[in-house]
């Protein structure tokens, strides 16, 4: 298939282009980049773990800097945590990073599987960024990012072993992302996904919510969606774990120091009030 290049060919609509722009233009956000700075590796994803809370005991000087060498080390767990739900990877393997940011965890996964890693993001920014991390260590020529949508790759049919996103599917409509990975999974391929999602008991949004929302430009799906458009597209679930414990330390966290944005109360108000989840969901394609 025809790989699409242009802008205008990958964000099919305004909000897509919007969210490019976003993505495309918050290039020096320390989150990201303070965090990457620490061992090379950047992540576009949110830590899990128990915390070493001895790194607010470090002497005024240096407490900010061993704040965010832990908080690196929560993005780093998350990911490692993720990769080790894709099953039975083989060198010969393909694998897809659907939203890969700046390419952190394809990277993760290169090292680990040393197979075939595709990246796509909505970001040329991203893309060319990711690239560059990729040709420093010599793996260009098995672990390559691409600018392209993630509803519409262009990789050919059941060409894939596995596919994960992490943090990136409340950019999309479900069902569409998940007819096109169902498309491109082999029979019996892996689907890991680590999302946050609203509580469908609690009602709609919550305000928290509905802030996390605005920060982003992104459009957080309720809990339920998820297992209607896997349903949907031959993507069974075989384990789903609610990492919202898990992940809660990481935000306390983060409000102490300087990388915080204030994004960081509505994650902890809408976590602790049960209107939001952080969830890991396991499918696997079967088709009968």
């Amino acid at each position: 298939m025809n790989t699409p290049t242009t802008a205008n060919s990958v964000l099919r609509s305004e909000y897509q282009k919007s969210v490019a722009n976003y993505w495309n233009t918050n290039q020096n956000d320390p989150v990201n980049l303070l965090l990457g700075h620490v061992d090379g590796y950047y992540h576009h994803h949110y830590g899990i773990g128990a915390v070493n809370w001895s790194v607010l005991e470090q002497p005024e000087a240096a407490r900010d800097d061993a704040i965010i060498r832990e908080l690196h080390r929560l993005e780093h767990a998350q990911a490692e945590h993720l990769l080790k739900k894709l099953g039975p990877i083989k060198p010969e393997s393909r694998l897809l990073d659907a939203g890969s940011g700046r390419g952190g965890t394809s990277l993760m996964a290169h090292e680990r599987f040393k197979c075939q890693v595709d990246g796509v993001s909505i970001s040329e920014y991203q893309v060319g960024f990711a690239n560059e991390q990729a040709a420093k260590r010599g793996y260009g020529d098995k672990l390559k990012y691409h600018f392209r949508n993630m509803l519409d790759t262009g990789f050919e049919t059941g060409s894939i072993d596995a596919i994960w996103t992490n943090e990136t599917t409340m950019y999309v409509d479900l069902f569409k992302l998940y007819g096109e990975f169902s498309r491109l999974l082999k029979d019996g391929g892996r689907y890991v996904c680590i999302t946050g999602c609203y509580n469908d008991i609690t009602g709609g949004r919550s305000r928290a919510v509905s802030e996390i929302d605005a920060k982003y430009i992104c459009n957080i799906h309720p809990r339920s969606e998820y297992f209607k458009a896997m349903a949907a597209n031959n993507l069974v679930p075989i384990e789903v774990t609610d990492l919202t414990p898990d992940t809660i330390p990481y935000w306390e966290l983060r409000t102490r120091c300087s990388v915080a944005t204030g994004v960081e109360d509505p994650f902890l108000r809408a976590y602790k009030e049960g209107s939001f989840h952080y969830l890991l969901i396991v499918a696997d394609r079967i088709v009968r």
